[in-house]
């Protein structure tokens, strides 16, 4: 895990053509074309049996994947590495929200918006102000942290690349289908519901890696604690709200989606809100690796103490 870390920052994600996510991607939207039509009822199923599907696709692929760097030794491990890595996307979204930081300090507050709801949000951003636009910015980075890193990290940690590619799936799924809006409603509720339930825990420890990362930046991890505790149920996501209003708190902002919530205490954020929240990130990557791993250490220790503490005695 630790080399598809340094892979993930050091080079980014391949293009498109090339990515299995991408793949994911196509073959999500090919189902969603296909069989998104009919009653309420027709819908859910459809929708349920899509996401399924591609999860199951993507599982298989992970362990066969796994099974193959098995056998490879040495060359196996960075087999295993390069395609963890490709299911990580933290430079990407560093990338990604720079962009936006930069177009807003150019007063190119169309660039902005073009690449904020392209890269980054799917709320329409036409008519966002650049205060907005920025806020877009930061709560994506803050939420992302579980989506792109530490959700598909832990599944790794426990059920090998099979997880983590069957994570980056139903997330994949969540992303394209999960919208209360039109036939979507029915047909990505279970997307949504099997996201929400996978993030649960990974949120969570993404939520207090921010507090912590928080007092490492700048001394606000009491203030990131503290409107995390507050406002993390102010979203609609169950899990949303943790990294959203812990950044809010370390930042020592206000995190607004217009018509759905406000998070924090503080000004809305600028170009350099957007620059620091990625600095918290980058310190909350590595707080939530050091614990993922602790945690898997101790996991696998206290496992085959039980497994083999009967046939040792």
């Amino acid at each position: 895990m630790l080399a598809a870390i340094v892979l993930d920052l050091a080079f980014g994600e391949p293009p498109n053509p090339v990515h299995p996510v991408a793949w994911l991607g196509r073959a999500l939207g090919g189902g969603r074309s296909w069989l998104c039509r009919g009653s309420r009822r027709a819908l859910l199923v459809r929708g349920a049996g899509v996401t399924l599907a591609v999860a199951a696709l993507a599982g298989t692929a992970g362990a066969l994947l796994h099974a193959l760097g098995a056998r490879l030794g040495t060359a196996g491990l960075a087999l295993e590495a390069a395609v963890l890595a490709l299911l990580l996307s933290v430079r990407a979204l560093v990338a990604a929200a720079r962009r936006v930081a930069t177009h807003l300090r150019r007063g190119d507050l169309h660039a902005a918006r073009a690449s904020v709801g392209r890269d980054l949000v799917s709320r329409r951003t036409d008519a966002l102000d650049s205060p907005r636009v920025a806020s877009a910015a930061v709560e994506s980075v803050a939420e992302n942290l579980t989506d792109a890193f530490v959700a598909p990290a832990c599944f790794y940690l426990v059920f090998g690349l099979a997880g983590a590619a069957v994570y980056r799936a139903v997330n994949t799924a969540d992303a394209m289908f999960g919208y209360r809006e039109g036939p979507l409603e029915h047909f990505g509720k279970v997307a949504a519901r099997l996201d929400d339930a996978l993030n649960f825990l990974p949120a969570r420890l993404a939520g207090w890696a921010v507090v912590v990362a928080g007092a490492l930046a700048g001394g606000r991890g009491s203030g990131a604690l503290a409107v995390m505790r507050r406002d993390r149920r102010r979203t609609a996501s169950p899990n949303a709200g943790w990294t959203m209003a812990a950044m809010a708190g370390a930042l020592g902002v206000t995190l607004e989606k217009p018509g759905a919530y406000r998070l924090g205490a503080g000004p809305l954020p600028d170009p350099e809100a957007i620059d620091r929240a990625c600095r918290v990130l980058a310190l909350a990557v590595v707080v939530s690796t050091a614990a993922m791993v602790a945690g898997a250490l101790v996991f696998r220790h206290f496992f085959f103490v039980a497994a083999w503490s009967p046939w040792v005695s």
